[in-house]
């Protein structure tokens, strides 16, 4: 229903449309959707005419260009264009906002840029197909550019123009820029306009307005389920994925391989493992189990919950390994400690099976080197990347060699790489390392990073903590009072720390101090048991040592 809906929008907005020498008399969308056409289909069916020596109609050309367009057979796209010119069709406004739709859903946007400006008139078509071809290939500042040129013209955009210009969108002000100019010029949101403000509201850190817009829809179908689940764990709002999870299965509203994704990654993250398990019973029944991010999501999950059996098992049951499932064994072996295990699988990867590692499989590497602390070996693969497979490190290679160097006592070469890098350091980066100069007890870097902090995230109370830490082991008092009147006119308190624990399928959090859950009591007095019996043992161990030195 929904991709009539999006096709019927773009067929109403080409006006003229019953022009027999455009269309066939008896054509409408729903015929091809009640006949199920698919574009594979179409194309042989165009084959078949052409050989038969069928007049080529402009309908005919153009269906035949957006049938390339959507399997993206370019070759024949552009035998297609030659055809236009050589007939005289090249000056046809739909046949061009066809043209430009194929070159830049098939990666050519300088080819259909070109087609667009030669273009003496532009309708919604075409000016929505050059700024979806922008926002497809990463061009952003040129598809907003674009619809900001498509404004100061006669034409008005459509949902479908709010999608493409949209996803383009790099930062909140943007998207809730966008989000009120559609409120003013569009009467009614479709559930792609809907899910595509969902996916951007969230991938700017901003899930609370996701969740409004989520909840303000009338129709939830499984796009925008999958969209608000996404943001969910994409925010490590994890517990919210899974009990809007639940509630898509109680509206029977079908999971996609895209849901399954989103849900895997929060179970593993969760370490829900019975749970995770009923979800790949799911993803077998759905024939889900071919599909490469599907099973690359099970086997994260598997050795996030601590199960790299299930995580190997489902590895060597799929039958077309991908660079991706290869990379997720090898980060799922890393996280689980298994070092040697991950490097050799690597080694394999590479001297065997002869695949080019990517930025991703040598950020799973370095973990491994990271968990087994090697050291050598970790820069090794580094400098490996650039000189062996022309990859440039980027942020996530520079950030697990810096870890791995302050982790294992070097912390001043930790602190050089931090300044040689072509990247800049975020919070993240000098929180770990503010980490280890406690742990090491370095003095003067702690305190430049707790300063940076200070600066970069001045209400977050990890860095006060850890520069009083260390302070205070250094016997450093005036510096300690120092830290802690700041925290005071900051108003700022050290966050409670919350864990959480499955039992019969349930999950149970709690903190120090708790007594939200309806049987305290009885947790508690098991715990001071456990006290009892641990005092006891240790007293007692403590009497035969006495007795053996007797």
């Amino acid at each position: 229903m929904l991709k009539n809906s999006y096709a019927r929008q773009l067929f109403t907005d080409i006006p003229h449309r019953a022009l027999s020498h455009s269309f066939p008399k008896n054509f409408t969308v729903d015929t091809v959707h009640a006949k199920k056409i698919s574009p594979r289909d179409m194309l042989l069916s165009f084959h078949r005419s052409n050989a038969a020596g069928e007049e080529l109609t402009k309908f005919n050309l153009c269906s035949g260009l957006n049938s390339c367009a959507k399997t993206l057979n370019f070759h024949l796209g552009l035998q297609l264009h030659a055809r236009i010119i050589k007939i005289g069709f090249e000056e046809n406004m739909y046949l061009s906002s066809a043209l430009v739709d194929l070159y830049a859903k098939c990666g050519s946007i300088f080819d259909a840029r070109k087609i667009f400006d030669d273009m003496e008139n532009h309708d919604r078509v075409s000016w929505t197909s050059i700024i979806s071809g922008y926002s497809q290939t990463s061009n952003r500042k040129e598809a907003i550019l674009m619809f900001k040129q498509m404004l100061g013209s006669d034409i008005k955009p459509n949902c479908v123009t709010y999608v493409s210009v949209i996803t383009s969108c790099a930062d909140f002000k943007q998207v809730t820029s966008l989000h009120g100019h559609a409120i003013k010029l569009v009467h009614s949101f479709n559930s792609y306009l809907v899910s595509s403000l969902i996916d951007c509201y969230s991938k700017s850190g901003n899930p609370e307005h996701a969740v409004l817009l989520f909840h303000e829809a009338s129709e939830k179908d499984n796009v925008m389920y999958n969209s608000m689940i996404s943001g969910y764990s994409q925010n490590l709002l994890f517990e919210d994925a899974l009990r809007l999870f639940s509630e898509m299965r109680r509206n029977n509203v079908s999971p996609t391989d895209h849901t399954l994704t989103s849900i895997l990654n929060s179970y593993g993250n969760l370490a829900i493992l019975q749970q995770g398990k009923q979800v790949h019973s799911l993803v077998i029944k759905m024939g889900s189990d071919n599909n490469v991010f599907v099973t690359s999501a099970l086997i994260d999950m598997y050795s996030k919950c601590g199960s790299i059996v299930d995580s190997r098992s489902v590895f060597h049951h799929t039958t077309l390994r991908s660079s991706v499932l290869w990379t997720s064994m090898i980060m799922g072996y890393a996280q689980s400690g298994m070092a040697s295990e991950a490097l050799e699988l690597f080694e394999h990867l590479v001297k065997e099976e002869e695949y080019k590692p990517d930025h991703i499989c040598f950020m799973a590497v370095l973990i491994a080197c990271n968990y087994a602390g090697l050291v050598n070996k970790g820069e090794e693969y580094f400098h490996e990347m650039r000189r062996n497979y022309g990859l440039v490190p980027d942020f996530r290679q520079y950030s697990c060699l810096i870890d791995l160097y302050a982790r294992n006592g070097h912390v001043r070469k930790a602190r050089e790489l931090i300044d040689e890098m072509l990247y800049d350091p975020n919070v993240v980066m000098w929180s770990s390392f503010l980490g280890f100069c406690k742990v090491y007890g370095e003095i003067e870097l702690g305190r430049e990073a707790a300063n940076i902090l200070f600066k970069l995230d001045p209400h977050n109370a990890a860095a006060y903590v850890a520069i009083v830490h260390i302070y205070a082991k250094a016997g450093l008092w005036d510096e300690v009072e120092g830290i802690r009147k700041l925290m005071k006119q900051r108003g700022i308190r050290k966050s409670t720390g919350w864990s959480w624990v499955e039992v019969e399928n349930k999950v149970h959090t709690f903190s120090v101090g708790d007594t939200s859950h309806e049987k305290w009591q009885e947790i508690y007095g098991v715990a001071e048991n456990l006290n009892m019996e641990m005092k006891h043992s240790e007293y007692m161990a403590r009497m035969l040592e006495k007795t053996k030195n007797v």
